[in-house]
């Protein structure tokens, strides 16, 4: 047996009114009008709202440009000593200092059930997800999902975690590590294949299939790389730019 939540949404549906229906309640940066179930990641400034709709405003692409260009920039450096303990196992719930940390339930199932529609759950349990609907903005694809092929829907860390070490995060104290690798703006519920090609790239090697989402995806990984105060590489800094050009 198993518990379903009131999560609206039908796999199929949509995603281009679910997005607007979810936007007109945000407020500002929010909108979608072009791909995405949700709100835009400029009305989402903590990543607590579901989705990642597209942005097409020219409002919006310039608030988006001006927070790209404030990011500071260096060169990537070296991999040496990275192991993702150095972050706090996968998807504690005992990262301070984030949203959803200490809820009694894990990363992953928070995030499968702030992102997720028509989400199910084990029976007995109001935290680990069995069967949902997901839309992922990577792909533009619905995927109906459940947990008997859990590979199938993965966690992105929007800057990867090996990325930030060798941008600085290996300096940095492990509570503060714990918290980028649990924070909900730095992770999205994706396809599967979609992440695992991604690896640890930088938005200059590797952007979504989803051309509509791209602009939205450069400013998720500037919010979260603000947040922490870690640089960018030039190379990521200018294409993120450029997704999000008039």
């Amino acid at each position: 047996m198993v518990v379903l939540t009131g999560c609206s949404g039908e796999l199929g549906t949509d995603p281009d009114a679910s997005a607007s229906s979810s936007a007109s309640a945000s407020s500002g940066g929010g909108g979608s009008g072009g791909g995405g179930y949700g709100v835009g990641p400029l009305g989402n400034p903590d990543g607590t709202k579901p989705g990642l709709a597209a942005l097409t405003s020219e409002a919006d692409k310039a608030n988006a440009r001006k927070l790209i260009q404030g990011l500071t920039t260096k060169g990537r450096g070296p991999k040496t000593g990275y192991e993702r303990d150095e972050f706090g196992y996968a998807w504690m719930d005992t990262a301070d200092g984030v949203p959803l940390a200490r809820n009694g339930c894990d990363t992953r199932n928070d995030l499968l059930k702030l992102h997720g529609r028509n989400v199910e759950f084990r029976a007995g349990s109001d935290c680990v997800v069995v069967s949902m609907s997901l839309y992922d903005p990577y792909t533009g694809k619905d995927i109906a999902w459940k947990k008997t092929k859990a590979t199938e829907v993965q966690i992105d860390h929007v800057v990867p975690l090996s990325y930030s070490w060798q941008m600085g995060a290996a300096r940095w104290p492990e509570s503060k590590r714990k918290q980028l690798a649990n924070d909900v703006l730095n992770l999205l519920p994706v396809e599967g294949r979609a992440n695992s090609a991604k690896r640890d790239s930088g938005p200059a090697s590797w952007l979504p299939p989803n051309k509509k989402i791209r602009c939205s995806y450069a400013v998720r990984f500037a919010q979260v790389a603000d947040k922490y105060e870690l640089p960018v590489t030039m190379a990521d800094k200018a294409m993120m730019l450029r997704q999000c050009q008039g």
